[in-house]
């Protein structure tokens, strides 16, 4: 397979595409002035305690608290190795991280109101929701994941030989600091020890530095930024399957090769400045894939299409044959829509970054076999999918349900906002609900307001209604309260917008 990372900056916005066989893959967005924060570390006041929830929110200085589970919590006062659950962390999908933690102890034995803690952003704000943080500090490098307050060496699941996981692990067992952690992750494969050295040495004087910081500040404020988006995209994505990297900025390419040159030095990566006209994602064709990606309806070759329905909650998407009618008999047009499917889903998912809950409705299949070999298609394509993922069995209804973590909002919450029109339910009332409405409302104003007058305020296309078909109505009213109605359309009111004067 071949990969490609394209790289479009402007003065306020970067975008990193990962191109997979010429099409964008992932995609990675960081404007100026909405900067991501997942990664940062903060100084922060616990303002409320919730025993009830286990929780609690946390001033770190923006505009939403910040949510702390218990099992976030580190207690300073007690065994580290009691109170860590590292799994949710912002760490590389499937890094194993230690054995199952015991009981923890209950939040408000841990945080009081009022407590400053040092935290660090798991999950960035999504929707109404403030950001989840952790107290358990993880700093990532490009080899490692430096834990400062956890005495625990993982391997990445990902490095699946055993002498090379226990040679990775002897090897950072006999360097790092004690007291201290570190994940080995899946880029450290066939590292040197020098190399997983000079990683570690980097981290550990990061995480002086920082603590120098922590104490010099009061909360809340920002202690630590984590890197650009570019930086990483570098660090955590960029392997030897990507044959070359292309930017369209002068100033981007000298940090890439300084990045490069810092924190992977050997590696002969194709670092090539794009100077064409034309700009750099519509030559690559990116432009087009970015909008069919914020569209609910995406067709599939054969003719068939799926719809894909993000709520608050959870994520729906629905497989149709559309215009597929098949050549053999039913059940292969159906099983051939699905399979299809998949492979758009798991595409869809991955590029438009869908997390959290996902129901997944396939045509309904009578063949067990034709459930399962769509079922096994679908774990298959998810395989690349570096975000962590569970796929349960297709229900008796037809439904797949799986999560996929969430880290950071989707491209459409991060690209898009909701309708002003309709306010994001995605439909507004009908003209004729509207006129009704009207009616009523008149009728209720007009059995006790004073005067022989009424002036009525609507949107343009709901005035032509009532001087047209629903004409009589207004005469009704006029008859039967003896009063006189004035119709004056307003283009700037919303179409459901009406407005009563009186007099």
């Amino acid at each position: 397979m071949t990969k490609e990372l394209v790289i479009n900056t402007t003065s306020h916005e970067t975008r990193v595409a990962l191109l997979e066989n010429g099409h964008i893959a992932e995609l990675y967005i960081e404007r100026t002035r909405e900067r991501g924060i997942v990664g940062n570390i903060y100084r922060g006041r616990v303002i409320r305690v919730l025993p009830g929830m286990q929780a609690a929110f946390v001033d770190i200085g923006l505009e939403k608290a910040a949510f702390l589970y218990v099992a976030d919590v580190l207690d300073e006062m007690e065994a580290v190795e009691h109170f860590v659950e590292v799994g949710h962390r912002h760490d590389e999908p499937g890094e194993e991280t230690g054995e199952e933690s015991p009981p923890l102890p209950p939040i408000e034995d841990l945080l009081q109101e009022g407590q400053e803690i040092l935290v660090q952003v798991a999950k960035e704000p999504i929707g109404t929701k403030g950001a989840r943080i952790t107290s358990h500090i993880s700093l990532p490098g490009r080899n490692l994941v430096y834990m400062p307050t956890v005495d625990h060496v993982g391997i990445s699941r990902r490095i699946e030989h055993e002498d090379e996981r226990e040679r990775l692990k002897h090897l950072v067992d006999i360097m790092r600091p004690a007291g201290t952690g570190f994940i080995v992750r899946t880029a450290a494969e066939g590292k040197t020890g020098e190399e997983l050295k000079t990683d570690m040495d980097y981290l550990i004087s990061l995480w002086d530095h920082i603590s120098q910081h922590r104490a010099d500040r009061g909360a809340p404020c920002l202690i630590h930024s984590d890197l650009d988006v570019t930086s990483k995209v570098l660090r955590d994505i960029l392997t030897d399957e990507v044959s070359r990297i292309i930017v369209d900025s002068a100033v981007e390419l000298k940090k890439i090769i300084r990045f490069l040159d810092t924190f992977m030095p050997g590696h002969l990566f194709q670092v090539e400045q794009y100077q064409e006209d034309e700009p750099i994602f519509d030559a690559f064709g990116l432009e087009v894939e970015i909008s069919r990606a914020l569209g609910r309806k995406v067709w599939l070759k054969s003719g068939g299409y799926i719809i894909i329905e993000q709520t608050e909650a959870l994520t729906a998407v629905d497989v149709n044959t559309g215009r597929f009618v098949g050549k053999h008999n039913l059940e292969d047009t159906i099983l051939k829509t699905n399979l299809e499917a998949v492979r758009e889903i798991a595409f869809q998912l991955r590029l438009r970054n869908i997390g959290g809950l996902i129901i997944i409705d396939f045509i309904d299949m009578e063949k067990e076999a034709h459930r399962d070999k769509v079922h096994a298609a679908l774990e298959d394509a998810l395989k690349n999918d570096k975000a962590k993922t569970n796929i349960l069995k297709i229900s008796e209804l037809g439904l797949v349900e799986m999560t996929r973590k969430r880290v950071r909002e989707s491209i459409g919450r991060t690209l898009c906002e909701a309708c002003p029109y309709c306010e994001g339910k995605g439909y507004i009332k009908s003209s004729t609900t509207t006129v009704y409405e009207i009616f009523r409302e008149l009728q209720r104003e007009m059995r006790t307001a004073p005067g022989y007058r009424m002036t009525l305020l609507v949107h343009p296309d709901i005035a032509s209604l009532l001087y047209d078909e629903e004409r009589h109505g207004i005469e009704e009213l006029e008859k039967r309260h003896e009063k006189q109605i004035a119709i004056h359309a307003r283009p700037n009111f919303h179409v459901e917008q009406f407005e009563i004067i009186i007099g």
